[in-house]
């Protein structure tokens, strides 16, 4: 009859019931464990200046959606203060983890330019195609459409120019100062950049963006300062490296460009100045008619992985417009899966030793099965919802998360003391004479005063840290409140009627 009375109660029916569903959850979802467990990749992005919590989301929402849309799972992205945003992705390749690094650097400014005018950036981009190969270029191509008064700007200046140089940029060096070689500015001036124009690139980035060029012969730091003076950077391409530390002691801002190993110097130019192309002017074109459906082209077979990841990232970088500030990368840390391949079965085995350790002791204070069973059943079924709940949102968990489970259910355990101790009028072993002249409702009313009082402080310092911290901190206090709140939801009020009729009513 005890047996029956309990399964039937509202209170133990509704536990089994979220019991039900998490079993069901973690069958079919699953748990998602963080990068600490099953590897991955965590990035510390450093925002050009400190800005406002407006422009910090916007960061954030741009972020997400060019993240998102390279397909890589399972991405989280944190803000960290006003200048640095933290991004863990966990159960990356190295390819996707480099696709990851180069979109984030991308502030995303697109510029088409031609004869040194600018006729269209990002805000006249209304479409962008998907990305495709096409073998009559042998290039992988990003077709999108530009706006109206873009085309028609653009179809005035091409007019009778058939066979000049059409330029489109992402992120190219506006307001900086180059300081390269000699063989670096000969590609910059060479007909493969000039085709059948009047300008060569180097003129027309000068024109466009206010690109200083100064081609390095022995020029002291302070020479090259001087040249400098108005530009936010200079940049040392293919030159003495060792020029960056008197650079800087005089105030500027110095990045460095090096060559890498196989690759030409067009691709190179190319690559520092974020160009695309550049693309002839068709006969068409040059009548003057405006076309508003253009693309971008990047060289390479249709086995060339690099080409593709690179076209890729540009589709998604077009897509999202650019970033309200720059972006740079800090701090990369790749963590092994290594590390947690024999993880879940070590905590599997120390949670039952620990919820057979917990019995034992209950067991030992009260000396009585018919308390110990249900405290260990009712932490287990707690772990067990917990789990269900971060499989049903697909939380990750990692290891601040878990700690934050077991903290949730230590403290379950103490509130289940609580309720027995009440039950059986007792504190610290000692029974209590006015506690037999109280009925069990009181005595149980009592107890979850204690249980809600000590929930709530765990609730609020607890969600302060969920707040305004990142990272770990973050995943163990959401695990805490949501232990805490399954515990008294849930959990706490069906072991209470437990023991009411195991211990209670035989008062």
């Amino acid at each position: 009859m005890k047996w029956k009375k309990i399964l039937l109660n509202g209170r133990v029916i509704l536990l089994i019931f979220f019991l039900m569903i998490s079993i069901i959850s973690l069958a079919t979802r699953g748990l998602t464990f963080g990068l600490d467990i099953s590897g991955g990749i965590s990035i510390t992005v450093k925002l050009e200046k400190p800005v406002d919590p407006q422009t910090m989301e916007q960061v954030r929402i741009a972020l997400d959606q060019r993240l998102n849309a390279l397909g890589v799972k399972d991405i989280t992205i944190e803000p960290w203060g006003n200048q640095f945003v933290i991004i863990k992705v966990a159960r990356v390749s190295e390819e996707e983890a480099d696709q990851l690094v180069k979109t984030i650097e991308r502030q995303g400014v697109f510029y088409a330019e031609f004869e040194g005018v600018i006729f269209a950036t990002g805000k006249d981009i209304l479409n962008v195609g998907s990305v495709s190969y096409d073998p009559r270029q042998s290039a992988w191509v990003v077709p999108f459409r530009l706006s109206k008064e873009a085309a028609e700007k653009f179809a005035e200046l091409a007019r009778g120019k058939a066979g000049y140089p059409v330029d489109m940029f992402l992120d190219p060096p506006v307001n900086s100062t180059l300081v390269v070689s000699k063989e670096f500015y000969n590609a910059l001036t060479s007909s493969e950049f000039m085709m059948a124009g009047n300008m060569t690139l180097a003129e027309r980035i000068e024109k466009a963006f206010n690109i200083k060029i100064l081609v390095y012969n022995n020029q002291t730091a302070e020479e090259i300062a001087e040249v400098a003076k108005n530009s936010e950077r200079v940049i040392l391409v293919d030159v003495n490296n060792d020029l960056a530390k008197e650079l800087k002691a005089l105030g500027l801002s110095v990045e460095i460009r090096t060559r890498e190993k196989d690759e030409t110097m067009d691709e190179f130019v190319r690559r520092v100045l974020r160009l695309y192309g550049p693309y002839k002017v068709g006969s068409g074109l040059a009548t003057g008619q405006p076309q508003t459906e253009v693309m971008i082209s990047i060289g390479g077979s249709q086995n060339d992985i690099r080409a593709r990841n690179d076209a890729q990232i540009v589709a998604v970088v077009l897509r999202s417009g650019s970033l309200p500030v720059k972006l740079s990368i800090e701090r990369i840390d790749y963590i092994s899966p290594k590390l947690g391949e024999n993880f879940k079965q070590q905590v599997l085995i120390a949670g039952i030793a620990a919820l057979l350790v917990v019995g034992a002791i209950v067991y030992l204070h009260y000396r009585r099965f018919k308390i110990a069973i249900p405290v260990m059943f009712t932490s287990f079924s707690e772990v067990l919802i917990i789990l269900g709940i971060a499989s049903m949102i697909r939380w990750n968990l990692d290891l601040p998360s878990i700690a934050g489970i077991i903290a949730a259910i230590g403290t379950g355990v103490d509130q289940q003391i609580v309720i027995t101790d009440e039950l059986l009028g007792e504190v610290g072993g000692v029974k209590r004479r006015s506690v037999k002249r109280s009925g069990v409702l009181k005595r149980m009313g009592r107890a979850f005063f204690i249980i809600l009082a000590s929930a709530t402080t765990t609730i609020v310092a607890m969600s302060f840290l969920f707040k305004f911290f990142v990272g770990g901190l973050r995943g163990f206090a959401f695990t805490t409140i949501l232990g805490v709140l399954v515990g008294i939801l849930i959990t706490r009020p069906a072991y209470g009627e437990i023991a009411k009729v195991l211990i209670g009513e035989r008062r």
